[in-house]
């Protein structure tokens, strides 16, 4: 029997390489994919929708605040895969019932590419898992030296609608915007705070409007500059800044793009 840690510094033990894998967080779906390990997940969560044949190939057991503990039980895990911010805290006693429970907790890059190393030791598969590194963190040194030269903005990062709540700090999509030389004006708030939009002085050069977890789309521009007249406002991929893992291969090239549209301005 070998012994784990997760990112919570949590002690589990696994007596085999896991082979039937329950993960319950979307992006860490997509990375067991790009690592390689799509054939040994056998149960998913509905919003588990990349790669895109895995909502009609793995059996779906619930969304990330709410499972069916007897779909999961019957499919026989090795292992659960959770995530402190996206599954609920009440679920991880039950779920440990069932199988070894990992869970993560991302706030950095460096916690993703931790993240990643973690599954390559869990799994068995370090040389994909090492690749996998090497590539972010290729990636991420060529998008620091091209946003070198590139002028601070400040930045609000809408996320949800009735209420109104945005990003502030202490989660990843924060971090992100870091990265991006952007200065979130509700950096000094924790987490995910709501705001009374129709009280807000601030006037952020740029304001991002997330395609998730609220779809904002071109409709609700006019909406929100009626509030900020005189920023730009954006609609982002919200994958690209809340989806660690594998998805920051991508995420990077993106970003590129949309610092050329920021700063068109």
């Amino acid at each position: 029997m070998t012994r784990f840690k997760d990112q919570l510094h949590r002690t589990f033990h696994l007596n085999k390489v896991p082979r039937r894998i329950v993960s319950l967080v979307p992006s860490q779906t997509e990375l067991l994919c790009d690592l390689g390990l799509e054939d040994r997940i056998v149960g998913i969560t509905k919003f588990c929708v990349h790669p895109t044949p895995l909502l009609s190939t793995k059996k779906i057991v619930g969304g990330t605040k709410q499972v069916n503990f007897d779909k999961i039980k019957a499919l026989q895990p090795d292992i659960i895969l959770c995530n402190k911010e996206e599954n609920a805290k009440d679920m991880i006693s039950e779920l440990e019932q069932i199988a070894p429970v990992h869970i993560s907790d991302i706030y950095t890059i460096d916690d993703s590419l931790e993240l990643i190393c973690m599954y390559g030791e869990i799994f068995n598969i370090p040389e994909q898992a090492n690749t996998l590194i090497k590539g972010i963190k290729k990636s991420k040194s060529e998008f620091e030296d091209f946003m070198s030269i590139k002028p601070l903005k400040t930045v609000a990062y809408f996320i949800w609608k009735s209420p109104w709540m945005v990003a502030g700090n202490e989660n990843f999509i924060n971090h992100l915007l870091v990265q991006n030389k952007l200065d979130n004006v509700f950096a000094h708030q924790s987490r995910y705070p709501e705001i009374d939009i129709e009280k807000i002085t601030i006037e952020p050069e740029l304001i991002f409007l997330s395609s998730e977890p609220f779809p904002f789309k071109n409709k609700h521009i006019k909406e929100v500059q009626a509030y900020f007249p005189n920023s730009k406002i954006i609609l982002v991929d919200g994958e690209m800044f809340s989806w660690y893992g594998s998805r920051l291969l991508k995420a990077f090239d993106y970003f590129k793009g949309l610092s050329e549209i920021c700063r068109d301005h």
